[in-house]
């Protein structure tokens, strides 16, 4: 699976996230976004290379982007598509977003996941972080980058960017992401002795289309905030084979922060409370994204994660 723009996170539970950090995809690590005092938005203007990219598709799904090939930048660009008419974002905020490269030189599709992107978070990538910086809700962006803002010299083998390579990044910028109560076709689940892994008995149904979650047990500790470090236990089964794909149990429980995996995990994880034991299933728009590839296998796949909720702690 892509992990251009996140690292530190289990391996099943890695978002696109890793794709947009500076310096974790093979690239050089680019200067610090230049921003606003007043405002404390990024210095962005859009451009002919920004304005000439035609993109299709419909808001939250996969999109196609048309362009003139090959396509090399100098400066980073930026146009808004479509503007949203939701609240602005803003610096510090968490943002749940499409993200979709396309290759400046080919016109061909790198990558197109669900990320959760820190506005205004140094870490992440200039380019990446225009895609959603200062625009309202709903808005959907085409940015123009050139390497210098992204992998720089080397590139990113990975997903297919060449050393020096313009990159073309459309972001649809999303509401946030809140589970809906699950009452129907709930798995069952059976916890093990203590050292065992639970089982979880998928019904045979297809799976659900909506983002769901039940909660099995409800703790009565502190509450999870959005960023906050988790120590959890969890089970992750695709729901489309059935099969158990990742999990924490037997062994030391995980721990990372809810922007640093996949949407739907991290929203199922906000709002609860240390000691809740819960249930939840994620399409994959929330999960991988609806395409799946040698690179990114669970793409297309409703992901059931069982968790166990131990600690939660504010981001150092």
């Amino acid at each position: 699976m892509n992990r251009a723009l996140r690292r530190a996170a289990p391996v099943a539970l890695a978002a696109t996230a890793a794709l947009v950090l500076a310096g974790c995809a093979g690239g050089s690590e680019p200067d610090a976004p230049e921003t606003t005092a007043a405002a404390d938005c990024m210095d962005l203007s859009s451009g002919s290379l920004s304005d000439g990219v035609t993109v299709e598709g419909d808001f939250g799904a996969v999109p196609t982007a048309t362009f003139t090939t090959p396509l090399e930048a100098d400066e980073l660009e930026r146009t808004v598509l479509v503007e949203g008419d939701g609240d602005d974002t803003a610096s510090g905020e968490v943002v749940n977003a499409i993200v979709s490269a396309f290759s400046g030189t080919s016109g061909e599709q790198l990558f197109s996941q669900p990320a959760t992107i820190t506005a205004g978070d140094e870490t992440v990538f200039e380019a990446f972080l225009a895609g959603i910086d200062c625009v309202p809700t709903g808005s959907r962006t085409v940015t123009v980058a050139p390497a210098a803002t992204l992998y720089g010299d080397q590139g990113n083998e990975t997903i297919g960017v060449a050393p020096g390579e313009t990159v073309v990044i459309v972001v649809d910028v999303q509401e946030p992401l809140k589970p809906a109560e699950w009452t129907e076709d709930v798995p069952e689940v059976e916890f093990g002795a203590e050292g065992e892994s639970p089982t979880v008995t998928l019904p045979a149904t297809p799976p659900p289309a909506e983002f769901q979650l039940k909660v099995l047990e409800e703790g009565d500790g502190d509450e999870v905030q959005t960023g906050d470090n988790v120590t959890l236990h969890y089970q992750g089964t695709s729901w489309d084979t059935g099969e158990v794909f990742d999990q924490s149990y037997g062994g030391e429980p995980a721990q990372f922060a809810t922007d640093q995996v996949i949407q739907g995990f991290g929203a199922a994880l906000v709002g609860q409370k240390v000691g809740t034991k819960l249930i939840v299933t994620i399409p994959p728009q929330y999960a991988y994204g609806t395409e799946q590839s040698e690179q990114n296998p669970l793409g297309g796949q409703t992901l059931v994660f069982l968790v166990e909720i131990e600690d939660t702690a504010p981001a150092a």
